[in-house]
């Protein structure tokens, strides 16, 4: 039956609609949540510059010292204080020719989670294109540990924490199809293929403990060492995973944060620090509940262009604490205007209270005194 004329007029004018619609209510479609009883306090942060940009994550060793972080072009960096700053530590690869500061190279490596085994001084970490690699309190070059679990090759090893009582160490896979570079896409595809493994360190064995998920990109082990949280991006849902005790091997969900969330880190009196890449927006809710949309955007859109997008155009830092036992939201902390602290991968709160930020994308890391939020 041929189509009548006023069916093909309705056809082609929706991409006319569209355009108009996009052109008026575009920074409305884009613009970060407004959220109730945050602390617009961020801002506020020292700032401590890089040699590199994206230190996104940090750890500090045994003796307090650091913090250590991984940047862009593969190297792990360790800051020595004011008068001698950022020292060269390790390298994901020995491939350094052609290894950049602003962009990533796939040979050179991209080290992301970083987590100490106290007993060896070792310092582990996810690389977004190797797997899990480990180098000595020495530093140096790393080598690997596991790229691949059950048979199947870990694409996007991407946070990670140690059981230093058990010798294993979890870590999350986020994509069987893409590596760090693309984790937008990740992302934005809807496609369920993470996965949170767990490895013997003695046993040199890998399991599968859940699988999946939409970008499960944060890990953090529970302070007792009973469950296992990982944050899955794409649905802004934080699982709890039982790993010991009458409920292990059952897992649950533990809670739902305002945003798509990067690394979480566990604090020294056993909650949780979550970093959000951004705010919900109008715009990412209606990708991720349809995900032939971000499917979409995927095939016509730059990653440099999806990423300004999430953020709504604007990047801004924003962290959320957590109830260690019951997932509830404790506070959240923002810079909701981006005027110092941008992409925002992990917060990390030390032992005197002070709260450590590292960058995604940003060259530096900042450091927030405890008196400016209010330690709770």
């Amino acid at each position: 039956m041929p189509i009548s004329l006023r069916v093909l007029k309705q056809v082609a004018a929706f991409p006319v609609v569209l355009a108009i619609v996009c052109y008026f209510f575009w920074p409305s479609i884009i613009a970060p949540d407004l959220l109730k009883g945050t602390k617009d306090v961020l801002q506020m942060a020292k700032t401590i510059p890089l040699p590199g940009d994206g230190p996104e994550s940090l750890e500090f060793d045994s003796q307090g010292e650091g913090p250590y972080v991984g940047v862009t072009d593969g190297r792990i960096l360790k800051w020595r204080g004011e008068e001698l700053g950022w020292v060269e530590f390790a390298y994901s690869s020995p491939h350094r020719d052609n290894c950049s500061r602003h962009k990533v190279v796939p040979s050179c490596g991209r080290p992301l989670g970083l987590s100490f085994h106290k007993k060896t001084g070792d310092l582990y970490f996810c690389d977004g294109y190797f797997g899990v690699m480990k180098v000595g309190p020495k530093g140096g070059f790393a080598e690997l540990v596991v790229d691949e679990a059950e048979g199947r090759k870990v694409m996007f090893a991407n946070q990670m924490d140690i059981d230093q009582e058990e010798d294993v160490f979890y870590f999350n896979d986020s994509s069987d199809k893409y590596h760090f570079e693309q984790v937008f896409y990740v992302y934005m595809s809807g496609e369920k293929t993470g996965r949170v493994i767990k490895y013997d360190m003695k046993k040199k064995e890998a399991t599968v403990i859940m699988d999946k998920l939409h970008l499960p990109n944060g890990l953090a082990l529970s302070k007792d060492g009973s469950f296992v949280l990982t944050c899955e991006s794409g649905t802004n849902t934080i699982h709890r995973i039982w790993v010991k005790g009458p409920k292990a091997g059952t897992n649950e969900v533990f809670a739902k944060i305002p945003g798509p969330m990067d690394n979480i880190r566990r604090t020294p009196t056993g909650h949780f620090w979550v970093a959000l890449h951004s705010k919900d927006s109008l715009f990412t809710r209606v990708f991720l509940s349809h995900s032939f949309v971000g499917k979409f955007f995927i095939k016509t859109l730059k990653v440099e262009t999806a990423i300004h997008l999430v953020n709504g155009g604007k990047p801004h830092g924003i962290v959320v604490k957590l109830s260690g036992e019951t997932g509830e939201i404790l506070e959240i902390l923002e810079d909701s205007e981006g005027k110092t602290m941008k992409y925002v991968s992990e917060a990390y709160e030390r032992e005197d209270g002070n709260l450590w930020f590292g960058s995604v994308y940003w060259p530096a890391v900042w450091v927030l005194d405890k008196s400016v939020y209010g330690l709770k």
